[in-house]
């Protein structure tokens, strides 16, 4: 089962391109979406990260920043990102393979790859939703959405 509400999100240092990591840490006092997916060039994962990326004026709005996290290369990464104009960072967990994706239980062992994993992390790093989708579905964007509203229902 991957980690569930109220627990503290594990921080992690990932390449987000060939020359520059980030880390969890680097969103402090935002909101952020992380985004488990099994491979760059599916056509699930790639319709998904699309989805994210015209979708990210309205992740701002509640003070989120995405990210997506899967086991492909810094430089698969990159070729996806450019072709499929992915305006968000794309996290390579490659070395050692899953690393993070484990910390977070949303590795698939028999499958060596991510599985299709959705956080929704605090301002002060704790999950507030999580959601484990089959790896054929797109899981789109309302889950996400109702927990960044739920969120600010919290504070007011």
């Amino acid at each position: 089962m991957i980690l569930q509400k109220g627990t503290a999100a594990p921080d992690f240092e990932l390449n987000a391109t060939p020359d520059k990591k980030l880390k969890l840490t680097d969103f402090a006092g935002k909101r952020v979406i992380l985004a488990f997916y099994p491979a760059d060039w599916s056509p699930v994962c790639s319709d998904q990260m699309a989805l994210y990326s015209a979708a990210l004026k309205h992740f701002h709005k509640y003070n989120a920043e995405i990210m997506g996290i899967s086991v492909d290369s810094k430089w698969c990464h990159m070729a996806f990102e450019q072709a499929r104009k992915i305006h968000f960072p794309l996290l390579a967990d490659f070395e050692p393979k899953g690393h993070i994706s484990k910390k977070y239980f949303a590795y698939n062992e028999r499958e060596g790859q991510s599985q299709r994993a959705l956080f929704v992390i605090d301002e002060k790093g704790i999950i507030q939703w999580s959601y484990l989708s089959p790896d054929g579905i797109n899981p789109g964007a309302d889950g996400i959405v109702d927990a960044l509203e739920e969120m600010n229902k919290g504070k007011n």
